[in-house]
């Protein structure tokens, strides 16, 4: 029988939990310090951190925050996040849970944050109306993921890739889609910026993976770009063998408004 996209999801990531704790795309990226630059959370704030995987997004918020809610699909994804957070603070709750079906009230959160993850949700406007739901009226909403561009080919060229490296992948929206999906749940944006996100090709193929025929598939893709997909993804090669390459990410912070 055929698994569910959520059965990929925590098989991929209950097996390679360590490597999100350690990946330097998902550690060390700048738009962490960002995230606390554009909520300024407070000390009273209950925080949500939706799929957090390797703890990232829960780690930078909970020196600022109340209490962080930090959710995954993945048990052992999770388990593996508190172990490494564990000791260093004690308003963290680790909590199990579906991006498209939160297991808390409605307006129980000041604010919200989903990074680098909902390219694996199989129903993102499931995801969307959760996320507007759990936060109070004025609460604020993070959204920061991998983008598809607008145009219909390079959209195609880009989710290829990724579901090739990874199964659980499901689809990166273009990020007008997602502005509409913001918008009709209640959410008007108040801040944004288009990102572009390099990755050490070697490291980011090898981190899902199963075996050396899938790797050489997703290389076998992009070095079977054409000339407008090579330049729009900046597809860097040395001695034939992909170095690094580009993809467009979306940081965006909305605001719940009455809906």
């Amino acid at each position: 029988m055929e698994k569910t996209p959520k059965q990929k999801v925590k098989e991929v990531f209950g097996k390679n939990a360590d490597k999100y704790v350690t990946s330097n795309s998902h550690a060390k990226g700048d738009d962490l310090p960002l995230i606390v630059e554009w909520l300024q959370p407070k000390k009273t704030w209950t925080v949500l951190d939706i799929a957090t995987g390797g703890g990232h997004v829960t780690k930078t918020l909970a020196p600022h925050a109340g209490t962080v809610f930090s959710t995954d699909l993945t048990e052992e994804m999770l388990e593996n996040t508190a172990k490494h957070l564990r000791g260093s603070f004690d308003n963290i709750q680790y909590v199990v849970a579906d991006a498209e079906a939160l297991p808390f009230l409605k307006e129980s959160f000041d604010a919200a944050v989903c990074r680098i993850a909902p390219h694996h949700f199989p129903h993102p406007d499931r995801f969307i109306k959760e996320a507007a739901r759990v936060l109070k009226k004025g609460g604020e909403f993070i959204l920061i993921d991998n983008v598809a561009p607008a145009d219909q080919e390079l959209a195609e060229f880009m989710n290829t890739t990724e579901k090739l490296r990874d199964d659980s992948h499901s689809r990166c929206l273009p990020k007008e889609e997602w502005a509409n999906l913001l918008e009709q749940n209640g959410l008007v944006e108040l801040k944004s910026a288009d990102r572009k996100k390099t990755f050490d090709y070697p490291s980011w193929v090898a981190r899902t993976v199963e075996s050396e025929a899938q790797m050489e598939q997703v290389s076998l893709h992009l070095l079977s770009a054409d000339e407008k997909a090579t330049e729009y993804f900046s597809i860097e090669t040395s001695a034939g063998k992909i170095q690094t390459f580009t993809i467009d990410e979306w940081m965006a912070l909305y605001e719940k408004v009455d809906h």
